[in-house]
């Protein structure tokens, strides 16, 4: 087991090091893209609406926009970055000639976007701390937890799909029909306390719906204990669940 857990490290080294060497280039839509849309949207309608839940449209909006980034970065590398190593650059082929093993690597995979979602969540929630979003600052030492539940969520939603495309345009399928859905719909644009009761169960059995609930929790400084344990579970469960379903259909497909 020890071993195993070095040798997945190795993959996490690798992946960052590959990452890090354009680091400006990759950090910076992470860190601009929340910004603007909030800019847009929050400022841009904010003068036009009422408080959305007892808080302007700004602060609304920003706990959300952590949560999608960390969604959005944990599926592109799990779908795109992991479908490209394992298809057009045989990075996976040549790691099997190490001691490294597909255990390693579906491990190493998944720990890596899972880190991946846990720097973006913080980093995006800095960012709008600087806005002065976040209603009291230490809670956002919850953020990387948050980011990385949902980055494990949603990166194996990619990883999953990476096994059952059969060429790269394939994933517009997954973007289309899975994330885009979970954007839009988990709580993240406007409340779901108002809507119909056959909304309101499909919102709540959304990962990223969860991540949002707890990522406003933490910004606005609101935290009830018995949601806030339930969301964390379920959150939870669906990235176990979902990881074990991904390392089943990868480690098939690495084989092959």
């Amino acid at each position: 087991m020890r071993e195993t857990l070095q040798l997945s490290w190795h993959v996490v080294v690798r992946n960052w090091r590959v990452y890090a060497k354009d680091f400006l280039a990759n950090i910076s839509p992470t860190a601009v893209d929340p910004a603007l849309l909030l800019l847009a949207l929050g400022m841009g309608l904010s003068p036009y609406m009422k408080e959305v839940e007892g808080h302007p449209y700004t602060a609304f909006l920003a706990p959300g926009l952590a949560c999608t980034t960390a969604m959005f970065t944990a599926f592109f590398e799990a779908s795109y970055g992991f479908y490209v190593k394992m298809t057009f650059e045989a990075i996976f082929k040549a790691m099997l000639t190490t001691p490294i093993g597909v255990d390693e690597i579906l491990l190493g995979e998944l720990w890596w976007v899972g880190i991946k979602g846990a720097m973006m969540a913080t980093g995006v929630s800095l960012v709008l701390a600087c806005f002065g979003l976040f209603t009291y600052l230490p809670w956002i030492l919850a953020m990387p937890f948050i980011g990385a539940a949902v980055g494990l969520a949603c990166g194996s939603i990619g990883l999953i799909a990476s096994t059952m495309v059969k060429n790269i345009d394939q994933f517009q399928l997954a973007y289309a029909f899975v994330v885009s859905p979970l954007y839009f719909f988990s709580g993240v644009f406007f409340p779901v306390s108002a809507a119909p009761v056959w909304f309101r169960v499909m919102v709540n059995i959304s990962p990223l719906y969860q991540g949002a609930r707890l990522s406003q929790m933490a910004f606005w400084n609101d935290f009830h204990a018995g949601e806030a344990i339930v969301r964390t579970l379920v959150l939870l469960m669906y990235a176990g669940v979902l990881s074990l379903m991904a390392a089943k259909r990868v480690r098939k497909r690495i084989i092959l």
